[in-house]
């Protein structure tokens, strides 16, 4: 019992299933514990307590911690949710009571206690009250990859391990995007993510385990595997040594060689022929906002280059490359997107909004410059732009002449985009806004509003949108003068209307046609 006046709490890693594989630290707290918890299946004995049976005083509490629901229906009045809340409330007054009482629990944890265990809800709620330790142990996908005997990843790979239960389509995204992966929470979600494997080219070489570590262990190769015989005690390893060309590493190869205009144009394809160069726009966000044009074409092509939030957006596919990068690497982008183009590789090169609007279209046409890719046949094909989504769920704010001009200095100098800015103003147009502001760069929005507000009135109309055709969108009608600059950042659109631009009763804005 502990001397202190409250017990102190351990979660309790004791690995996937073989006790040999209980670390000495688990089997030493296990020993001196007064009180040993373990959770239970509904109708089934606990795992976690038959694992560390034999570590377990004879004279030691024992406080079962039995489900009252896993996967099946419940008449709690609060579902699903509301009887898993309602079990850890039971369970944490259970375990307080011995903790109170001065006791030493042991919270046992198959595997590891925080990684996808049940214990760490139980962790959030002790360690703010009482002394916590967590004792960590072997994650099931560590015996199961010493039982296949193959390297999972190796130098630069990158391993992401994924639960079973994500969306299809997000699954089969995130293993094209990786080299080495780990699939948990199998079972009933075992169909959707074999699916979700061919789509992403990883199914050959991905094996299945069961049970791993156990007396009733089994392994074999994805492709083998009874949908109905998959156990929630299982797993998916997908080594990195069964992607056979790392996206990841080609680029690197890719770019290294680009970065230099005078080295020579890398031939990745074996098509005797230049292929064309698609630059595509995925509009604001909503699948429904993809023109059949852009879909059809994102079904043809074998890659696809682009900032990385505008390649996630493309369903993956058995076949589909992707070539993800940051947002201010655009000529390299579009070297490495031509030179797949050049060695007959089908390329699609994809942008937010519309491509030639302050999209990848512009950075194509420059790389392209270089003689290198004279062959290269580029085509843009367009989308929804931001400033039409934003308008049009305002009203028609750019019903008449208006311009669009972008806040970031990156590219071109501020004096520049001052000038710009006064001439607009003073050409009373109707101003739509990119770029505004982001997290280090927030002084010019600030400088935009000060220099409009020396031309147009204070009551001038703006609009803001934000994230526009997503969950979290919102549109404000504001004005000139109210504009709280602070609020502005890159997922910001900003519309300023022109004098004649006018609000209606119901709050729709709109600009008329006619000059007066």
């Amino acid at each position: 019992m502990s001397d202190q006046g409250q017990g102190r709490f351990f979660a309790v890693g004791i690995g996937p299933g073989d006790p040999e594989l209980i670390t000495i630290k688990a089997a030493r707290v296990i020993g001196e514990a007064d009180v040993v918890a373990f959770h239970a299946g509904v109708r089934k004995q606990s795992h976690a307590r038959r694992i560390a049976s034999d570590l377990i005083p004879a004279d030691v509490i024992e406080e079962e911690l039995r489900y009252p629901v896993t996967t099946g229906t419940t008449d709690h009045p609060g579902g699903y949710v509301g009887a898993l809340a309602a079990f850890y409330d039971e369970c944490d007054d259970r375990i307080t009571a011995h903790l109170e009482a001065g006791r030493t629990v042991v919270l046992l944890a198959e595997g590891d206690p925080l990684f996808y265990g049940s214990s760490m809800y139980l962790v959030d709620r002790m360690k703010a009250r009482f002394a916590t330790e967590v004792v960590p142990g072997i994650p099931a996908f560590a015996a199961a990859t010493a039982g296949l005997g193959q390297p999972l990843v190796r130098q630069t790979d990158v391993l992401t391990v994924l639960a079973g239960t994500l969306p299809e389509p997000e699954l089969a995204r995130r293993l094209a995007d990786t080299d080495g992966a780990i699939i948990m929470k199998l079972g009933r979600t075992f169909p959707a993510v074999r699916s979700a494997l061919a789509q992403a080219g990883r199914l050959e070489g991905a094996m299945y385990v069961e049970r791993a570590s156990m007396p009733e262990e089994r392994w074999q190769p994805v492709v083998d595997v009874d949908p109905e015989s998959v156990p929630y005690f299982s797993l998916i390893v997908v080594p990195g040594d069964s992607r056979a060309v790392p996206t990841a590493t080609r680029m690197r190869a890719v770019w290294d060689q680009t970065a230099s205009s005078s080295a020579p144009a890398v031939r990745l394809g074996t098509k005797p022929q230049p292929s064309e160069l698609l630059v595509v726009g995925l509009g604001p966000g909503p699948a429904d906002w993809l023109t059949p044009e852009a879909a059809e074409a994102l079904a043809t092509v074998d890659h696809v280059v682009g900032y990385a939030p505008y390649v996630n957006r493309v369903p993956q596919r058995a076949g589909l490359q992707r070539h993800a990068s940051g947002n201010t690497v655009e000529l390299d982008r579009a070297r490495f997107a031509l030179d797949l183009a050049l060695g007959g590789e089908r390329v699609a090169v994809v942008s937010g909004g519309d491509a030639g609007v302050f999209g990848m279209a512009s950075a194509v046409y420059e790389a392209a410059v270089d003689e290198r890719y004279a062959a290269v046949p580029v085509r843009v094909l367009p989308g929804v732009s931001a400033i039409q989504a934003v308008a049009a769920r305002a009203g028609a704010p750019i019903g008449a002449d208006f311009a669009v001009l972008s806040l970031s200095d990156r590219l071109k100098p501020w004096p520049v985009i001052e000038r710009r800015l006064r001439a607009i103003a003073e050409a009373d147009l109707v101003l739509g806004i990119y770029n505004p502001a982001s997290r280090s760069r927030r002084d010019q929005v600030v400088a935009a509003q000060k220099l409009l507000l020396e031309h147009r009135s204070p009551d001038t109309v703006v609009i803001v949108g934000r994230d526009v055709g997503r969950e979290e969108e919102s549109v404000e009608v504001t004005t000139l003068a109210a504009l709280d600059a602070d609020a502005i950042d890159m997922k910001c659109l900003l519309l300023v209307g022109a004098s004649s631009t006018r609000v209606t009763t119901g709050g729709a804005v709109w600009t008329p046609r006619w000059v007066e």
